[in-house]
């Protein structure tokens, strides 16, 4: 069948623009990042240590992929899951793509599932009347009957877009199933030609975080793009700029980005992602929905070097020298380190003659390599108790360097 209708925005120039910036883009800067990372999902407005409603999860990593007919080749795969509520409405939703270093999509598929339920009346007359008209019935039978019971059925409606690239262009199926009918399937192809500096979803996720941590980008930096009704589109990026926001008990710096999906019919969906200068996420939401993710680990604020606690009182600097409690203390812990120091030292006088044996040594030997000499010296030292010059054993002492005799090699 024909596919839906392109967007008017898609233009080449665009398209090459795209093309060339996902080039330049190495393979290191995207190992930076491959990690997982978790959010909560809260309610908008709720405080950043609320209750969470749902969680939200990502992680990319390198793994193998393999086209019937084709050898392996190495990849990302990108996996997000999501789970709350979406108008009092149990939903969830899953992501799953293979992409190249080059954010070129290989396969991809969403799944998105709303558990809706039907509210179902129950006659309980022993008849095949229908449910409304035994309700009347109670009024003509003996004694009245029963009240009819209202039950609750589930009603899950389930929506399933699957990509996958080949060599003539890329296929896009949509699977659609509400309850227990039949799927409804819609399959359609666009030509190699269409897909140059196509971005979809799973690679839109990696290179949102690239941009977190290069902490710019171009001010025009517009992709081809898949929506999630499989229609061609756009999506473009720009940055909002370094705000500050709360993380649990904590307040830091974010890079804030504005990603907006443009269809034909001028309809824009709009996200703003908030992240932390090592990539990870602190907050996503979708401009107008009523939930929002969050992030509430506030260990992973130390590792960005960006942790700053609120404290309930302003800390101030103190000088120890000038404070009489914190000056005293350590001048009893000096005390009391310097008699632990020399009581030791009057258990074990052979440590004495152990420190003095090895630096005659030293400096009769004068080696090249001081820290080798002195491994290899106590290596063979003797046993406590048998000091060298007591003995009638070979000297332990390591040769002397070739090209640094001996001080008294006379």
């Amino acid at each position: 069948m024909e596919p839906p209708p392109e967007s008017s925005q898609e233009a080449p120039t665009m398209a090459d623009a795209a093309a060339d910036f996902l080039s330049l883009i190495g393979l290191k800067e995207l190992e930076w990042c491959l990690f997982a990372e978790t959010l909560a999902v809260v309610a908008v407005g709720a405080s950043p240590r609320d209750k969470a409603e749902g969680q939200w999860w990502m992680a990319a990593q390198w793994a193998p992929y393999q086209r019937e007919g084709e050898p392996m080749q190495s990849c990302v795969l990108v996996q997000t899951r999501f789970r709350g509520k979406q108008d009092d409405v149990p939903a969830s939703s899953t992501l799953k793509a293979y992409v190249t270093w080059q954010l070129e999509t290989l396969e991809q598929e969403e799944q998105e599932c709303l558990e809706v339920t039907d509210t179902v009346v129950a006659c309980p007359l022993p008849c095949v009347l229908p449910a409304g008209l035994g309700c009347a019935l109670h009024w003509h039978l003996p004694g009245g009957c029963a009240p009819c019971k209202a039950t609750l059925r589930p009603h899950p409606t389930e929506k399933m877009t699957h990509i996958v690239s080949h060599e003539h262009g890329m296929t896009v199926t949509k699977t659609l199933q509400e309850g227990e009918a039949e799927p409804q399937c819609q399959s359609f192809h666009y030509s190699r030609a269409k897909l140059r500096g196509l971005l979809l979803e799973g690679a839109s996720l990696l290179l949102l975080r690239v941009l977190a941590r290069r902490q710019t980008m171009p001010p025009d930096l517009v992709f081809p793009a898949i929506n999630t009704e499989g229609d061609l589109c756009t999506c473009s990026y720009s940055a909002l700029g370094i705000q500050r926001q709360a993380v649990g008990s904590a307040e830091t710096e974010v890079f804030v980005i504005e990603r907006a999906v443009h269809t034909s019919t001028g309809a824009s969906t709009v996200w703003h992602s908030s992240f932390l200068p090592n990539g990870h996420l602190a907050q996503l939401m979708q401009i107008g929905s009523p939930v929002l993710m969050l992030l509430q680990d506030e260990s992973i604020l130390i590792n960005s070097g960006r942790f700053e606690p609120q404290l309930p009182f302003p800390k101030e600097p103190r000088d120890w020298e000038e404070d009489i409690q914190l000056c005293s203390c350590f001048l009893d812990r000096k005390e009391e380190l310097q008699l632990s120091h020399a009581a030791y030292l009057q258990q074990h006088p052979e440590v004495r003659a152990l420190l003095s044996d090895f630096l005659r040594a030293l400096l009769l030997q004068q080696p090249q390599d001081p820290i080798s000499f002195a491994a290899e010296f106590f290596a063979y030292q003797r046993p406590i108790g048998t000091p060298f010059a007591s003995t009638g054993a070979t000297s332990p002492l390591p040769n002397s360097s070739p090209g640094h005799p001996p001080a008294d090699s006379k």
